[in-house]
């Protein structure tokens, strides 16, 4: 597949699939209401939604490990807020397995300099198709993506620069998902 074949050409494209899954801009309403500085759900959620689409699936929420929400706020980088705000999203969707991370903190156990903005984090993340995010404004669907989306939406796996000091730890990770058995389709870049 290449992205002229895809039906997911562009940020807007991905941002449509969101709104179109009820479930899906649910949970974007549930981050946007607890108004936090920066704040995105990211990854799996993304990437896991664009991938069902290109295999011929509907988007499924109950295959997510966890669902990452992401904000920066160096004002209150404190775990125990990220605790609070789970437990928050919790009682809105207690079926969601979440997992809320102020990427001020975060800079520090990646070993990276100190993180910008959500974005700037999100550039740091593992595979280049992971690294991306949404969020909604007003009820309307943004999307993030700092390495753009030609590796998900053509169904590649590689690892980001920020780990190509890194390949272990990519490797490790890549080699712990089930990702190839579930989207068949996919190539994998850089595991060996």
């Amino acid at each position: 597949m290449n992205l002229a074949a895809s039906p997911l050409r562009d940020l807007n494209d991905i941002a449509r699939l969101l709104e179109a899954h009820a479930n899906l801009h649910a949970l974007l309403l549930h981050v946007e209401s607890l108004a936090l500085p920066d704040a995105w759900i990211g990854a799996g959620f993304i990437r896991n939604a664009v991938w069902d689409e290109l295999h011929g699936r509907e988007a499924d929420v109950s295959h997510l490990n966890d669902v990452d929400v992401v904000f920066l706020d160096y004002v209150d980088a404190g775990e125990p807020r990220d605790q609070a705000l789970e437990d928050h999203l919790r009682i809105l969707a207690p079926d969601i397995p979440w997992q809320v991370r102020n990427q001020a903190r975060m800079s520090q156990g990646n070993g990276d300099a100190p993180y910008q903005s959500t974005f700037d984090a999100i550039a740091h993340w593992p595979e280049t198709a992971t690294a991306i995010a949404a969020r909604t404004v007003r009820g309307q669907v943004e999307v993030i993506a700092p390495h753009g989306i030609e590796d998900l939406v053509n169904l590649i796996v590689r690892p980001t620069p920020a780990f190509a000091h890194k390949m272990h730890i990519y490797r490790e990770r890549v080699g712990r998902k089930d990702w190839a058995e579930r989207w068949p389709k996919l190539c994998f870049y850089n595991l060996f």
